[in-house]
């Protein structure tokens, strides 16, 4: 195996791929080694990254705030845990409820070709039901695809808008349309999209003290940009829908530091309503597929338009090129239909495709997200413009891959609940008691905390606190 990329070498490609000063990589203390995660992919290594380049981000926005810099540290045993934090939630002391239906999962099919069905979401579980013709059970679904080529079933899933992959090998993946495509593309990319003046950073005591940001995101990834960007003092307020489907413990772990309303973009009194928090906002992150989020009327286009200065983050599933730009899709499924399932089963030599032990994708995803919005909004107040931020589960795929393999990976230990007490902390929530991963990024001046407890959805009134 490929001897994984040193830490330090992966912040600074990410450092520089996104134009920052160089000479603020003299203030990062990495600590710790691989593996810290039992898997032969460097996950301790892009969760270390990933959470370094946001911490570093935001030493840069208090250094222009301030005129001072900090240190920022981050233990590769930390930022692993992290990686998996919904792992690790407690409410009131005990595990919260596993958000993985019951026929979500991997199944053989007619032609030997294996699947993975991701059926957490109730129209996504009806619709492969409806698909199928069969019963909301495993058995039944199994021996309905024993009819089916995985191929053929993927493609027909997908035509459905539905969320399945076939699993691959790094060779097919590399051959693939999609995998071509991605193989164009940049781990991130931070574009100007408009013209606006300067704008300073507002007085605060925090890095992004004054920021406003709209979170129109679900799952982990961009809800993990969220909580990252509320971490170090951003006003983060999550819009979502009463109609729209949650997972329960995935909004309470990634809810922290953020507040939550209801916003029905269905209706024009609702988008008028995004209208106006949009004309006071600083960051604007939404998860839409591409092209789908046109026809809300908030494209990166009409967000410049309406607020010029507007810092745009765009996360979907499989890149914004290729014939996969716009298929729904999660980690889970983006790291068996690329390979890395694939991988991870030939080295464990198991006889079914392996998933990573974190939705690394996700995570990963998140962090640059915030890394992005972060160096973006740094860019607006020296040079001013209007920016787009775009990542993509399958280009963090991609850099997690490129990142190289862990010869002894899957002979970590998998740290367990009780393994990892000194990484958690209590706080009261609109759930009760919760029991939480801290964050991995320490900062030498402005600690990163989460001022707002973590709250159900649409509890607060869709305006921005006075």
């Amino acid at each position: 195996m490929e001897t994984p990329t040193h830490p330090k070498d992966a912040l600074a490609a990410l450092w520089r791929l996104a134009g920052q000063p160089p000479e603020a990589l003299g203030a990062v203390e990495l600590t710790g080694a691989e593996p810290v995660l039992p898997s032969t992919f460097a996950v301790g290594t892009a969760a270390q990254a990933t959470i370094a380049a946001a911490a570093l981000a935001s030493a840069e926005l208090w250094r222009l705030r301030t005129g001072k810099q900090q240190r920022v540290s981050v233990a590769m045993r930390d930022a692993g845990i992290e990686f998996r934090s919904e792992h690790y939630l407690r409410v009131n002391g005990e595990p919260t409820p596993g958000i993985w239906n019951k026929i979500a999962g991997l199944y053989r099919c007619g032609d030997g070709r294996w699947v993975r069905l991701h059926t957490n979401f109730p129209h996504h579980r009806d619709g492969v039901l409806k698909l199928l013709g069969c019963e909301h059970d495993r058995a039944a679904v199994q021996h309905e695809l024993d009819r089916w080529k995985g191929e053929d079933f993927e493609t027909t899933a997908a035509d459905a808008g539905l969320v399945v992959t076939m699993t691959r090998t790094f060779a097919e993946w590399d051959a693939h349309g999609q995998g071509r495509a991605l193989a164009r593309l940049p781990v991130f990319s931070i574009e100007r999209i408009g013209d606006a003046p300067p704008r300073p950073l507002p007085p605060g005591e925090r890095p992004l003290s004054g920021v406003r940001v709209l979170d129109l995101t679900r799952v982990i990834a961009g809800p993990v940009c969220g909580r990252t960007l509320a971490a170090h003092g951003a006003d983060v307020m999550l819009v979502t829908a009463a109609h729209l489907p949650q997972m329960g413990a995935l909004v309470i772990d990634s809810g922290r530091g953020k507040l939550s309303t209801f916003v029905d973009l269905r209706d024009a009194a609702g988008r008028e309503t995004l209208s106006g928090l949009l004309r006071d906002a600083d960051i604007f992150v939404q998860g839409f597929r591409p092209g789908a989020v046109a026809n809300t009327g908030f494209c990166p286009e009409q967000a410049a338009a309406a607020r010029p200065g507007i810092i745009y983050v765009s996360l979907c599933a499989y890149g914004h090129e290729g014939p996969w730009a716009g298929r729904r899709g999660f980690d889970s499924l983006v790291q068996n239909a690329n390979g890395m399932n694939d991988a991870e089963a030939t080295a464990a030599g198991a006889t079914q495709p392996k998933p990573l032990p974190c939705q690394a994708l996700d995570h990963g995803a998140g962090y640059l997200m915030a890394f992005g919005a972060m160096t973006a909004l740094a860019r607006r107040a020296q040079e001013g413009g209007s920016w787009h931020v775009r990542v993509s589960l399958a280009q963090t795929g991609q850099w997690i891959r490129g990142l190289g393999r862990v010869a002894n990976g899957l002979a970590c230990p998998d740290p367990h609940f009780e393994d990892v007490g000194d990484r958690l902390e209590e706080m009261d929530s609109g759930f009760g008691r919760l029991t939480t991963v801290r964050h991995a990024a320490v900062m030498s001046e402005t600690t990163s905390r989460w001022a707002r407890p973590s709250v159900p959805v649409g509890t607060h009134a869709p305006t921005w606190p006075v």
